[in-house]
């Protein structure tokens, strides 16, 4: 039988992989900067970069500009706490219509159920 009969080898791993080297497998360790921008700042500087390319031309071909869609988001917003105040106060003449009719006759009805407790 042939056999390696050299003492300074080590034998080999039983499940046939490299020895464990902590360096190894050990996620890296990302500086603040990095976790903070989700990548190396020149990736992020590309990327970022491309796509304000990309949303300028989009924005150009549909004739918009950052000032004008400042201005009809303000316009919506008005406009949705407009309809909400206008719901508000229509429902606030609802509870007083229905309050008029309620509370009497609630205050009616309390009334003959303590005359009759006596």
């Amino acid at each position: 039988m042939i056999g390696d009969h050299d003492k300074r080898r080590r034998a080999p791993l039983e499940s046939g992989a490299y020895p464990a080297d902590p360096r190894i497998g050990a996620p890296r360790r990302r500086s603040a900067l990095n976790r903070f921008l989700g990548g190396s700042p020149a990736a992020v500087f590309v990327k970022l970069l491309f796509l304000s390319v990309l949303v300028g031309a989009v924005m150009a071909m549909f004739g918009l500009t950052p000032g004008l869609l400042f201005w009809q988001l303000y316009d919506l917003t008005r406009s949705l706490i407009d309809l909400g105040l206008d719901t508000f106060h229509d429902f606030g003449r609802w509870i007083l219509a229905g309050a008029a009719v309620v509370v009497p006759i609630w205050f009616i009805a309390r009334l003959l159920t303590v005359s009759r407790e006596r």
